[in-house]
């Protein structure tokens, strides 16, 4: 996988959200190169300039927001374009959301598709899917499924 894009209010932020680790995950896999984004429906407009100043390598990449783009999660049309603002095919990318009519969406313009209900789950997830070691696993428990790994 070449790509990582990630909802920002229930994934990065909110309740049930674990930033640290997610951020953990993030700079590991942008210090191995692949690209990163953060696709939001937010409206846009000047409030949202928090949100795109999380762009240009400060935390990720790219910051997409459908309030800008025109087109809005689940429509195919956002995570195409947030693919290609990577120069990624979707198909080399995992997008990670807290609603799974999102993730679908996703799944169905190709993306690998992660449903975060669970910050530890998502971190682990991510962590095989980027073949992280467990240094990157930003404070992620052990249990007994990852001795030997």
């Amino acid at each position: 996988m070449r790509g990582l894009v990630l909802d920002f209010g229930g994934v990065l932020a909110g309740p049930g959200t674990d930033a640290a680790a997610l951020g953990g995950v993030l700079a590991e896999v942008r210090r191995r190169g692949v690209r990163t984004a953060i696709l939001s429906n937010d409206p846009g407009g000047p409030a949202a300039g928090p949100l795109r100043d999380l762009g240009r390598g400060r935390l990720v990449d790219e910051v997409m927001l459908s309030g800008d783009v025109g087109t809005a999660k689940p429509d195919p049309r956002s995570y195409l374009l947030v693919a290609r603002r990577l120069g990624l095919e979707p198909s080399a990318c995992v997008f990670v959301d807290d609603l799974r009519v999102n993730v679908d969406g996703a799944v169905a313009a190709g993306m690998v598709g992660v449903h975060h209900a669970d910050a530890a789950e998502v971190v682990a997830e991510l962590t095989v899917l980027f073949g992280l070691g467990e240094s990157s696993r930003a404070g992620a428990p052990r249990d007994e499924g990852d001795v030997g790994r």
